[in-house]
Protein backbone atom coordinates (compact mmCIF):
# COMPACT_ATOMS: atom_id res chain seq x y z
CA UNK A 1 0.00 0.00 0.00
CA UNK A 2 1.25 3.33 -1.11
CA UNK A 3 0.51 6.26 1.41
CA UNK A 4 0.97 9.82 1.00
CA UNK A 5 0.55 11.46 4.63
CA UNK A 6 2.01 14.96 5.15
CA UNK A 7 3.22 14.98 9.25
CA UNK A 8 0.71 17.15 10.90
CA UNK A 9 -0.22 17.54 14.70
CA UNK A 10 -3.71 17.51 13.76
CA UNK A 11 -3.88 15.00 11.78
CA UNK A 12 -1.72 12.17 13.67
CA UNK A 13 -4.63 10.10 13.86
CA UNK A 14 -5.30 9.59 10.77
CA UNK A 15 -2.25 7.04 11.08
CA UNK A 16 -3.87 4.73 12.80
CA UNK A 17 -5.61 3.53 9.20
CA UNK A 18 -2.13 2.47 8.03
CA UNK A 19 0.48 1.76 11.22
CA UNK A 20 1.45 -2.16 10.97
CA UNK A 21 0.11 -2.86 7.54
CA UNK A 22 4.14 -2.70 5.61
CA UNK A 23 3.15 0.69 4.10
CA UNK A 24 5.47 2.65 1.90
CA UNK A 25 4.35 6.48 3.42
CA UNK A 26 5.36 9.52 1.47
CA UNK A 27 5.48 12.94 3.57
CA UNK A 28 6.11 16.33 3.00
CA UNK A 29 9.59 15.86 2.35
CA UNK A 30 8.87 14.16 -0.91
CA UNK A 31 8.81 16.34 -4.60
CA UNK A 32 6.37 16.26 -6.69
CA UNK A 33 8.46 14.69 -8.84
CA UNK A 34 9.22 12.35 -6.42
CA UNK A 35 5.62 11.58 -5.89
CA UNK A 36 4.51 11.36 -9.47
CA UNK A 37 7.08 8.63 -10.10
CA UNK A 38 6.19 6.43 -6.84
CA UNK A 39 2.36 7.11 -8.09
CA UNK A 40 3.12 6.06 -11.91
CA UNK A 41 5.48 3.03 -10.55
CA UNK A 42 2.46 1.63 -7.95
CA UNK A 43 1.02 -1.43 -9.24
CA UNK A 44 -2.32 -0.65 -10.19
CA UNK A 45 -3.99 -3.29 -7.64
CA UNK A 46 -2.40 -1.82 -5.10
CA UNK A 47 -4.45 0.76 -2.68
CA UNK A 48 -3.14 4.01 -2.32
CA UNK A 49 -4.32 6.04 0.59
CA UNK A 50 -4.25 10.25 0.76
CA UNK A 51 -4.52 11.30 4.12
CA UNK A 52 -4.42 14.99 6.27
CA UNK A 53 -5.62 18.04 5.34
CA UNK A 54 -7.22 19.68 1.88
CA UNK A 55 -9.68 20.88 -0.24
CA UNK A 56 -11.44 20.50 -3.36
CA UNK A 57 -8.03 21.55 -4.72
CA UNK A 58 -6.29 18.23 -3.63
CA UNK A 59 -4.28 17.34 -0.01
CA UNK A 60 -2.20 20.51 1.57
CA UNK A 61 1.25 19.67 3.05
CA UNK A 62 3.71 22.52 4.70
CA UNK A 63 7.21 22.32 4.80
CA UNK A 64 7.17 23.30 8.92
CA UNK A 65 4.98 22.04 10.93
CA UNK A 66 5.47 24.36 13.58
CA UNK A 67 3.73 26.97 10.78
CA UNK A 68 -0.08 26.69 10.94
CA UNK A 69 -0.51 27.52 7.05
CA UNK A 70 0.09 25.28 4.38
CA UNK A 71 2.63 26.38 1.09
CA UNK A 72 1.63 23.50 -1.47
CA UNK A 73 -0.72 20.67 -2.36
CA UNK A 74 1.18 18.05 -2.38
CA UNK A 75 -1.72 16.01 -4.39
CA UNK A 76 -3.48 18.12 -7.00
CA UNK A 77 -4.55 18.09 -10.51
CA UNK A 78 -1.25 16.62 -12.06
CA UNK A 79 -1.54 13.84 -9.90
CA UNK A 80 -4.97 12.88 -10.87
CA UNK A 81 -4.04 11.10 -14.15
CA UNK A 82 -1.54 8.22 -11.56
CA UNK A 83 -4.50 8.18 -9.43
CA UNK A 84 -7.28 7.42 -12.16
CA UNK A 85 -4.97 3.77 -13.37
CA UNK A 86 -5.76 2.65 -9.57
CA UNK A 87 -9.66 2.82 -10.16
CA UNK A 88 -12.10 2.38 -7.25
CA UNK A 89 -8.86 1.49 -5.21
CA UNK A 90 -8.45 4.61 -3.79
CA UNK A 91 -8.65 6.32 -0.04
CA UNK A 92 -9.05 10.18 0.48
CA UNK A 93 -9.57 11.76 4.04
CA UNK A 94 -9.44 15.27 3.95
CA UNK A 95 -11.92 17.47 4.31
CA UNK A 96 -13.43 17.62 0.74
CA UNK A 97 -11.82 15.12 -0.73
CA UNK A 98 -15.09 14.20 -2.35
CA UNK A 99 -15.07 17.33 -4.23
CA UNK A 100 -11.90 16.88 -5.68
CA UNK A 101 -12.62 13.13 -6.59
CA UNK A 102 -15.73 13.99 -8.32
CA UNK A 103 -13.52 16.85 -10.34
CA UNK A 104 -11.00 14.39 -11.37
CA UNK A 105 -13.09 11.11 -12.05
CA UNK A 106 -11.47 9.32 -9.42
CA UNK A 107 -13.20 6.62 -7.93
CA UNK A 108 -12.85 5.01 -4.41
CA UNK A 109 -13.83 5.89 -0.43
CA UNK A 110 -13.74 9.16 -0.08
CA UNK A 111 -14.34 11.59 2.91
CA UNK A 112 -16.30 15.19 2.59
CA UNK A 113 -15.76 17.73 5.73
CA UNK A 114 -14.27 16.11 8.60
CA UNK A 115 -14.42 18.41 11.41
CA UNK A 116 -10.49 17.97 13.15
CA UNK A 117 -10.62 20.96 15.62
CA UNK A 118 -12.88 23.84 17.06
CA UNK A 119 -12.67 26.21 14.33
CA UNK A 120 -14.09 24.08 12.16
CA UNK A 121 -17.12 22.93 14.58
CA UNK A 122 -18.07 26.44 15.00
CA UNK A 123 -17.68 27.16 10.89
CA UNK A 124 -20.61 24.21 10.77
CA UNK A 125 -22.76 25.38 14.20
CA UNK A 126 -21.05 22.65 16.38
CA UNK A 127 -20.46 23.67 19.75
CA UNK A 128 -18.10 21.01 21.67
CA UNK A 129 -14.07 20.93 22.99
CA UNK A 130 -11.23 19.99 21.29
CA UNK A 131 -10.57 17.50 23.60
CA UNK A 132 -14.11 15.78 22.85
CA UNK A 133 -13.50 15.74 19.08
CA UNK A 134 -10.10 13.96 19.20
CA UNK A 135 -11.73 11.31 21.40
CA UNK A 136 -14.85 11.02 18.48
CA UNK A 137 -11.91 10.80 16.11
CA UNK A 138 -10.07 8.08 17.66
CA UNK A 139 -12.99 6.15 17.96
CA UNK A 140 -14.24 6.90 14.09
CA UNK A 141 -10.61 6.30 12.73
CA UNK A 142 -10.01 2.75 14.66
CA UNK A 143 -13.82 1.67 13.39
CA UNK A 144 -12.42 2.92 9.89
CA UNK A 145 -9.19 0.50 10.22
CA UNK A 146 -11.38 -1.81 11.31
CA UNK A 147 -13.52 -2.21 8.42
CA UNK A 148 -10.38 -2.09 6.13
CA UNK A 149 -9.07 -5.25 8.08
CA UNK A 150 -11.57 -6.82 7.78
CA UNK A 151 -11.18 -6.29 4.00
CA UNK A 152 -14.99 -4.85 3.72
CA UNK A 153 -15.66 -3.24 0.00
CA UNK A 154 -15.11 0.16 -0.20
CA UNK A 155 -18.60 0.64 -1.61
CA UNK A 156 -20.18 -0.72 1.67
CA UNK A 157 -18.23 1.34 4.33
CA UNK A 158 -19.98 4.67 3.82
CA UNK A 159 -23.32 3.00 5.47
CA UNK A 160 -21.37 0.70 7.52
CA UNK A 161 -19.27 3.84 9.11
CA UNK A 162 -23.20 5.09 9.82
CA UNK A 163 -23.95 2.50 11.57
CA UNK A 164 -20.92 2.02 14.10
CA UNK A 165 -22.25 5.50 15.14
CA UNK A 166 -23.09 3.92 18.24
CA UNK A 167 -22.90 7.34 20.52
CA UNK A 168 -24.52 9.86 17.95
CA UNK A 169 -24.17 13.56 18.95
CA UNK A 170 -23.94 16.91 16.55
CA UNK A 171 -20.48 16.34 15.85
CA UNK A 172 -19.96 12.65 15.61
CA UNK A 173 -23.43 12.54 13.22
CA UNK A 174 -21.20 14.39 10.89
CA UNK A 175 -18.53 13.31 10.49
CA UNK A 176 -19.40 9.04 10.12
CA UNK A 177 -21.81 10.83 7.66
CA UNK A 178 -19.59 12.28 6.24
CA UNK A 179 -17.75 9.29 4.09
CA UNK A 180 -18.99 8.69 0.38
CA UNK A 181 -18.18 5.96 -2.21
CA UNK A 182 -17.47 7.13 -5.71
Amino acid sequence: MLVVHPADITTTVLSHLYEGCGAVVVDQHHSKREIEHLLHHCPQRERIMLLGHGSANGLYSRTDDTVPEFDRIIIGHSHAYHLRRHGSNLIGIWCHADKFARSEGLHGLFSGMIISDKTEAEEYGIITLQHLIDEANEVMFARLRMLLDEKTPLNEIPERMKALNDKPSWLTNFNYESFYYL
